[in-house]
């Protein structure tokens, strides 16, 4: 074809340059196109000067010979994109017989090395069609065992193909003793470990590790306690592996934890998952004495996957007694935080059915609205609250209505949720409950139970009350908490602790008087019927029991005076008296006597006159 590109050439419809491109296309028979990607030339027409190229889905694309030459890669006929095109079935067939002959096709398709991403692109899904994962794992164990490949810790990094064979004892210690780092160091040990049974002498190979850690712990102590407690755990496991006993000047994990400044919380939260139980029972070795007791305090300062282990280690050591005692306080005084209500709340086993409750349901809310002013603002809470669809059911589904609507009232006025959200959120009590939809829907048949009728007066009186709430008394109690927090350790700072319980009180009140506010519907009570009693009216009656006369003035839910017999329409002698005509009779109980009134007259509330002001004393 060389000759041929030549005359094309002399002809003018080719470059002189691109004579050897053309050759090493038309010689391999496969191509990359950048947008297009892999490519089959099917045809070289001298004449019209254009290949014949199948692309994935672009098949028979026609492409000038000059635009090829600049454009396409030449693939070599060995490439493993080239033999899937011609012998996809014989790359299947080693692909289950010869794995690591797969692999050095890939790796040597692209110059000896390729990531495990790059691997499974290649291979996924024409040559492995069924499980990768699982069929990786077969593959990696046998290439650490083979001499030839070189098996990086991380999946990022190539895994490359050597003509030399190393033995994977060799290329353990190579890799520990290449490693930077004491974090470094500890992946290349457990590597170590986990291919124990193939080394050729363990106890070698351990010496060697076990020096280097040793000398390594010292400097991490302090600084980064959990990385050192880390490093004594593979220590451990790398002496266990080769049955070596440990020498006597090697610090211990319970010497770390002993040592003066240690903070368990931190710790904890530094050390990986994989590793917590483990450091769990190192700490309770170490301090049998008040293991229990740190592990109670610092259950709600941790994050929910601490707190499963924390109740795991408890349990199993014949503490959940006092694990339950520690969550149904911290529930009943609104004191537990996000995290460990999200840990009880995925939790929800029977262990904890006599917690789990609508008071865990009202901590929720209360804890997610404290989430929104912390620095470190949290939505995990919430958002497993909304993804988690039996959730309220769950919390809800045995507690009395009245307490259900309490709960409906709180999440109608909570600021946490989005209106969307906060409607997903009601829909599912309604669901268990559907007794408080009149709460949520304000159908005008339901409608007018949820009104609390009150006079202006102690309307103001209530959102006076409110104003001075949010705008004076939590902004004064916010500043004592935080100046108490500054006086330092929480455990024993009882002005934090008062601040705090002071806290609820008063969030407990706000809460109180929005859903009061928002029902109140404010009257002066003129013009008013009757006929029968009403609100807004004085009713004459004699007790039955004693023939003696009195006398009830009807007003608002908030009206009270017992000096001048005003009483409030939703009291038991209230609701008594309402809608009864003159001559009708009635019965009620107060402070555990029966009484039986006749009512007498009705006449309309006449409010007292106001007092005159010095100058009309004057005239």
């Amino acid at each position: 074809m060389k000759e041929e590109f030549e005359k094309l050439a002399a002809a003018g419809k080719i470059e002189g340059r691109q004579i050897e491109p053309l050759v090493r296309l038309t010689t391999s028979g496969f191509c990359e196109h950048r947008s297009w990607g892999f490519g089959r030339i099917k045809t070289v027409d001298t004449v019209f000067a254009r290949f014949t190229i199948d692309f994935a889905g672009k098949p028979d694309h026609a492409m000038n010979l000059s635009f090829a030459a600049e454009t396409l890669k030449p693939i070599p006929k060995d490439h493993i994109l080239a033999r899937k095109s011609v012998d996809l079935e014989g790359l299947q067939k080693i692909a289950a017989l010869n794995h690591l002959d797969l692999i050095r096709i890939v790796l040597n398709s692209y110059d000896g090395k390729a990531t495990v991403a790059q691997i499974q692109q290649a291979l996924v899904p024409e040559v492995i069609r069924d499980d990768w994962k699982k069929w990786w794992e077969t593959v990696r164990a046998e290439m650490k065992k083979d001499g030839h490949f070189i098996v990086p810790t991380k999946k990022s990094e190539p895994i490359v193909y050597t003509e030399q064979e190393t033995s994977l004892q060799d290329r353990l210690l190579a890799d520990f003793q290449a490693a930077k780092g004491l974090k470094a160091r500890l992946a290349a040990a457990t590597e170590v470990v986990k291919n124990a049974a193939d080394l050729q002498d363990k106890a070698a190979v351990a010496r060697e590790i076990i020096a280097a850690l040793n000398a390594d712990i010292p400097a991490y102590l302090r600084a980064q306690t959990a990385v050192a407690l880390e490093a004594i755990f593979v220590r451990e496991d790398v002496a266990a592996m080769a049955g070596l006993t440990p020498a006597a000047d090697e610090i211990t994990a319970t010497q770390l934890w002993n040592q003066e400044g240690v903070k368990f919380g931190a710790v904890m939260e530094a050390t990986p998952a994989a590793k917590h139980r483990r450091t769990l029972e190192s700490f309770k070795d170490a301090q049998p004495d008040r293991w229990i007791e740190t592990l109670l305090t610092a259950f709600n300062m941790v994050p929910a996957r601490l707190c499963k282990e924390f109740a795991s280690i408890l349990a199993h050591n014949n503490q959940l007694p006092e694990l339950k005692e520690t969550l149904a306080r911290l529930i009943s005084q609104h004191a537990a935080g996000s995290e460990l209500l999200l840990w009880l709340g995925k939790e929800r086993s029977d262990d904890y059915a006599d917690i789990l409750g609508p008071e865990v349901f009202r901590a929720m809310l209360t804890a997610i609205e404290h989430d929104q002013f912390n620095e470190k603002r949290s939505n995990r809470l919430r958002d497993f609250m909304l993804s988690d669809q039996e959730l309220i059911a769950d919390l809800t589904g045995t507690a009395d209505i009245e307490v259900v609507k309490d709960l409906t009232r709180a999440l109608q006025f909570s600021p946490a949720f989005e209106d969307m959200d906060k409607r997903s959120l009601l829909a599912r009590i309604v669901k268990r409950h559907p007794s408080v939809q009149s709460l949520i829907t304000g159908e005008p048949a339901n409608k007018q139970e949820g009104v609390l009728y009150v006079s202006w007066e102690s309307l103001e009186r209530r959102r006076a009350e409110y104003a001075e709430l949010v705008q004076k008394k939590i902004p004064a109690n916010s500043k004592e908490i935080a100046v108490a927090r500054s006086y330092g350790d929480l455990r024993e700072n009882h002005e934090y602790k008062s601040a705090k319980e002071m806290q609820k009180i008063l969030m407990r009140r706000k809460g109180e008087l929005e859903a009061q506010l928002a029902r109140a519907q404010g009257t002066d009570f003129s013009n008013v019927q009757t006929d029968v009693v009403n609100i807004g009216t004085l009713v004459r009656v004699t007790d039955l029991n004693t023939n003696a006369l009195e006398a009830f003035t009807v007003l608002g839910a908030w009206d009270f005076d017992v000096t001048r017999n005003i009483i409030s329409y939703l009291t038991p002698v209230g609701q008594a008296l309402l809608n009864r005509k003159v001559g009708d009779a009635t019965e009620v109980e107060v402070d555990g006597v029966r009484h039986r009134y006749r009512i007498e007259k009705i006449e309309a509330y006449v409010p007292p006159a106001a007092p005159a002001s010095s100058s009309e004393a004057a005239a």
